[in-house]
Formats: C-alpha cells, sequence, structure tokens
C-alpha cells in the first residue's frame, strides 16, 4: 500500500463530517448551553479543534507536491487555549510508541510529519506534550483498563487522517495557485481556493518576509477525538497573518540556489547562484543534493545514503572533522556513512568505522575524487545506490548547510 493511500479510520471528504460511532445525544463541542459532566465524550475545555500545516522551504522538508502536518491543537472555544496539561504524559519516545501500536501511522510520519531541522522524534514530542495532553478525551481516566500510552497511538492517527482529507496543496494547484519563485497571490484568491473545498474559512499564515507558510484548519468535535464526528466551522481566535496582496507561495528544494528575479514592465530576468563554500574540512548539519547532467530533477541522498529523485525529505547529515585536519566523517539518522568492500556508499548502524571525505569547494570528495557512480538514474519511489567505482550514470553530491 504506497504511503499517499494510506486510509486510516473514516476519512470521508474535508467538507462533510467525518464519521464514527458515537452518540447522537452528546453536544457538539463548543455548542453546549450547559455544562457537560462527561469530558471523555466531550472535548472541554479545548473544544475547538485545528489540524495545522506547514508549508516548510528553508529547508524544505516533505514532498514538494504536499504540505506537511505541523499537529492537532485543541483550543478553547475563544480561540484561547491550554499547553502542557500533563507532565508525566510528556514522552519521550515517540517513535517506540507508534513502532509497536501503529507502524504504518509511524510511515506515514516519516514522510509526511516532518521537523526542518531533521529531528522528527523530538517534533513529535514536542506536539504531543503541548497538545495532545490537553485533550480531555484522551486523559487515561477514558480508557477502560487503560495501558500506558495507550493514547499516543490515538493522537497521531487522529492527526494524520484529519491530514489525509485535507490535501491543500491540490486544492489550491486546482484554483492555479502554484510554487512560484516569481508569481505572487492575494489572500482572497487563496482563502478562496482553499474555503471552495473545506466549506469554511480557513486560518492562513505567512513569515514576515511574506512567504505562505502554515494554514489551520479548523473543527468542532461531537464526541471524543478518537471516534467521533468532526464538523468543519469557522475559525475563531488570531487572523490570518499575510498581507492582502503580494503573498510568495515558493517552490520547495529550490533552497540550495538563491533566485533573485527582477521585473520591470517589459521582462523578467531571473539569476541562480549555489550558496559558496570555501574548499576544506566541513562540519555541522545539511543536506547533500546530487548534481548530474543526466536528469534536470537530480534529486538527494536519504538517510541511508541512497539516491532518491520522488519527492520526499532529504535526509540530515552531519559532517564532523576529523584529526587529520583535512577531512571529516558523515552521519545520518541512521549511522555512520562509509564506502564499503564494493565501493557503495552506505549509512548504518552496522558501521563501526566511517570513512573519510573531503570538500574541493563544489562538491564533496572521497580519495580525492568528486565523482560518484550510479547504475541508473532512479524514478518513481526507488532509490539508487551510489559507487564510487565506475558505473552507466556519472553523478557529484554537493553540500547544502541547515540554517
Amino acid at each position: 500500500m504506497g504511503l499517499g493511500q494510506l486510509l486510516i479510520g473514516a476519512a470521508l471528504s474535508a467538507g462533510s463530517v467525518m464519521a464514527a460511532s458515537v452518540s447522537c445525544a452528546m453536544p457538539l463541542s463548543c455548542h453546549n448551553i450547559s455544562a457537560v459532566a462527561d469530558t471523555c465524550r466531550f472535548n472541554y475545555p479545548g473544544g475547538q479543534l485545528l489540524q495545522t500545516q506547514f508549508w516548510d522551504t528553508n529547508p524544505s522538508t516533505g514532498p514538494n507536491n504536499s504540505w506537511t502536518i505541523h499537529g492537532l491543537w485543541p483550543d478553547n472555544c475563544d480561540g484561547t487555549y491550554e499547553q502542557n496539561c500533563d507532565n508525566s504524559r510528556a514522552y519521550t519516545n515517540i517513535t517506540a510508541i507508534l513502532q509497536e501500536q501503529d507502524p504504518c501511522i509511524l510511515e506515514y510520519m516519516q514522510v509526511y510529519w516532518k521537523d526542518y531541522t531533521g529531528n522528527d522524534e523530538s517534533f513529535w514530542e514536542h506536539e504531543f506534550g503541548k497538545h495532545g495532553t490537553c485533550i480531555s478525551t484522551l486523559e487515561p481516566r477514558c480508557y477502560p483498563n487503560y495501558q500506558p500510552t495507550q493514547e499516543v497511538g490515538d493522537y497521531f492517527r487522529r492527526a494524520v487522517t484529519l491530514f489525509q482529507t485535507l490535501p491543500s496543496y491540490d486544492w489550491l494547484a486546482a484554483a492555479g495557485i502554484l510554487p512560484s519563485s516569481t508569481t505572487t497571490y492575494t489572500l482572497a484568491a487563496i482563502q478562496d481556493a482553499l474555503t471552495s473545498h473545506f466549506g469554511h474559512n480557513v486560518i492562513i499564515n505567512c513569515n514576515k518576509n511574506g512567504e505562505l507558510d502554515e494554514l489551520w484548519y479548523q473543527y468542532n468535535v461531537r464526541g471524543s477525538v478518537q471516534s467521533g464526528l468532526f464538523v468543519p466551522v469557522d475559525p475563531v481566535g488570531a487572523p490570518s497573518t499575510c498581507p492582502q496582496t503580494g503573498i510568495k507561495y515558493l517552490p520547495k528544494y529550490s533552497t540550495p540556489t538563491s533566485t533573485t528575479t527582477t521585473k520591470s514592465a517589459t521582462s523578467t530576468s531571473t539569476s541562480t547562484t549555489r550558496p559558496t563554500i570555501p574548499a576544506g574540512v566541513l562540519s555541522g548539519k545539511a543536506y547533500i543534493y546530487v548534481d548530474t547532467p543526466s536528469t534536470t530533477s537530480p534529486g538527494f541522498l536519504i538517510s541511508k545514503g541512497a539516491w532518491y529523485r520522488g519527492g520526499g525529505t532529504p535526509a540530515t547529515y552531519t559532517a564532523t572533522p576529523n584529526a587529520d585536519g583535512t577531512t571529516f566523517s558523515l552521519n545520518s539518522s541512521k549511522g555512520k556513512c562509509a564506502v564499503l568492500s564494493d565501493s557503495s556508499f552506505s549509512c548504518d548502524t552496522s558501521i563501526t568505522a566511517g570513512s573519510s571525505f573531503a570538500y574541493d569547494g563544489s562538491h564533496l570528495t572521497f580519495e580525492g575524487s568528486s565523482t560518484f557512480y550510479a547504475t541508473e538514474v532512479p524514478t518513481g519511489q526507488a532509490q539508487g545506490t551510489v559507487f564510487t567505482s565506475p558505473q552507466a550514470i556519472s553523478l557529484q553530491v554537493y553540500w547544502n548547510p541547515l540554517s
């Protein structure tokens, strides 16, 4: 089953209610006219549930044709919110918990719920600790025969299935709103594109440079977060932070280059330059991108050291200077990186001694050569092994530091 086709629970269209088994007698959150005692089946005080999404471009995260998950937040019905409600449940092993409870959800999150610094585990811990612990229906007392961490799977499962009903990239693209280094958009156009599908206004946020980077979809819920009906509603609380006009919707994975666009009444010219990094010993964290004349969309290296061109997120690599003062070692989340006996490049926990690499001012080098190889250009979801010995395809790789 493909990650993009993963369907869990009853995920219907965003403009309709998410169906599940729930008592019809339970009022919709934020719509009760008197206090509801059973907060295991009624979300209180956080009755306004927000599914929040990121569009990260500096550095980029997730597929280049999809927004990514930020979180699932229980706001109060007036736009205020509680946070960090139970420090005893501020778990520090979300990956391990999900690996046991729902590995399919974990696999999906590893593509679509990304941290821009490369530390997904820390990001997931933050989201559950700050927001998940404040959802009343996820409290341990709400579970018959509660098992520790049981609510973790329910929180992330609901956040993911809700996100899957909200294909923001596709909705915007259908209205002609596509990532661009030169075109800008109005807030009204973006709002109209999203509202036409969601059925209600969406909070649209931009960074200080007027670059679109976040969306907040808001719901009230009849029943619990685990199995209740999510009903789209208009936002409460903070308004959108984007300007009315001139909103930039930048492409992902264009950050290895800096683009300067000059517009005049008669022409538009664009010049592209790669960040300059002097030759020498590299240190710190970066993405590793591929250079090759064999394709116009060369891709990058993922955490096991493979070459990948199917979208998604580049791995974060860490360079550590060696004692010789002229070379450095590489690590990814999979472990140390080395050139193996068959000349393939790999990163894995089984590697006990990493190889030494250098940087010539343009590309990474191994034993004095900046040329690496592959048997073919990977396509779709395929991953290509990178070699140091000659193969059919030649390539080079370059370092893009994470700021």
